[in-house]
């Protein structure tokens, strides 16, 4: 790989001076390395993927990112590699945030550095108009990394209370009689407590998650894409308030064991569910609305 300024002009479309399978040889090496620097980052990334249910959809971040890699592999073919010296000090920051998360036992810091890490190798052995275009999957990749533990507390109380608030203010609506304190909500069968799992956060993050690839996949224009991705958080925000109100409604009507168990998990899935109808109905109405036709990016 070279620098330095060429002796004759490139032709436009050019893709290196280099052969591509010593540049194959070079990822590959990079690839090694990279693996065994973020061997434990990328081991403990996976456990929590496995053993932590808000963050489950991890595992499908990273597979969307190359398909969407794999999709733009012809325009990629056309686009020139100039390899850029700029990657280098961004290298060598994305290497210093990686040794502070070590030293300091910040796997956010940590896993955040491995996305810098591939946009510094890319700045510099392909050059700024690779990044550029490879840009949206590269960004995706966030969505893989847990938030860190000091801000889900600060997100999943609120979305508690929330949640709290109106299943208390429905519920009398239909005739059962409740006494909200805090995230406990009284009911004259039984005290119901939105605890953290029922806080929502699961079923936000995943939509979220799911509703970018679904506008990806499914619409071209962009205002639509970020539309449908900000629609998702009031939706599963709103989702989960009606599962507390169904819930509710089955300990009083029904029977208290059914807030627990099969019903209360089957419930999760159920209004996950409905908020993927409820988005992909906000997508068919603004494509009834807005009438231009919907093509793949």
């Amino acid at each position: 790989m070279s620098y330095g300024p060429k002796s004759a002009p490139e032709t436009q479309g050019s893709q290196t001076a280099e052969p591509a399978p010593s540049r194959a040889r070079q990822f590959a090496v990079l690839g090694t390395l990279l693996a065994w620097v973020y061997a434990s980052t990328l081991n403990s990334l996976a456990s929590q993927w496995w053993h932590d249910a808000n963050f489950s959809h991890g595992f499908f971040v990273p597979l969307f990112s190359t398909y969407v890699i794999w999709e733009k592999r012809e325009q990629l073919r056309s686009v020139a590699a100039k390899p850029s010296w700029a990657g280098l000090p961004l290298l060598a920051i994305s290497l210093l945030v990686l040794t502070v998360g070590v030293l300091g036992a910040e796997l956010f810091l940590s896993r955040v550095s491995l996305l810098m890490v591939l946009a510094s190798l890319i700045v510099l052995f392909l050059g700024w108009s690779w990044l550029r275009q490879i840009l949206f999957p590269v960004c995706f990749l966030l969505l893989m990394i847990p938030i860190p533990a000091i801000l889900f507390n600060q997100i999943t109380f609120p979305l508690q209370i929330f949640a709290s608030k109106i299943a208390s203010t429905l519920l009398p609506w239909m005739g059962v009689p409740v006494l909200r304190e805090g995230n406990v909500i009284r009911l004259p069968a039984m005290a119901l407590e939105v605890a953290e799992a029922c806080s929502g956060i699961r079923s936000l993050l995943s939509l979220v998650t799911l509703a970018i690839i679904y506008s990806y996949l499914m619409e071209k224009r962009i205002w639509v894409r970020i539309m449908l991705a900000f629609a998702s958080i009031p939706i599963a925000v709103a989702a989960n308030s009606l599962r507390i109100v169904g819930t509710g409604l089955l300990v009083q009507y029904w029977d208290a064991s059914k807030a627990e168990g099969f019903f209360h998990v089957f419930s999760g899935w159920l209004i996950f569910i409905l908020s993927l109808m409820f988005l992909f109905g906000l997508h068919h109405l603004v494509l009834r609305l807005s009438p231009e036709r919907s093509e793949r990016a």
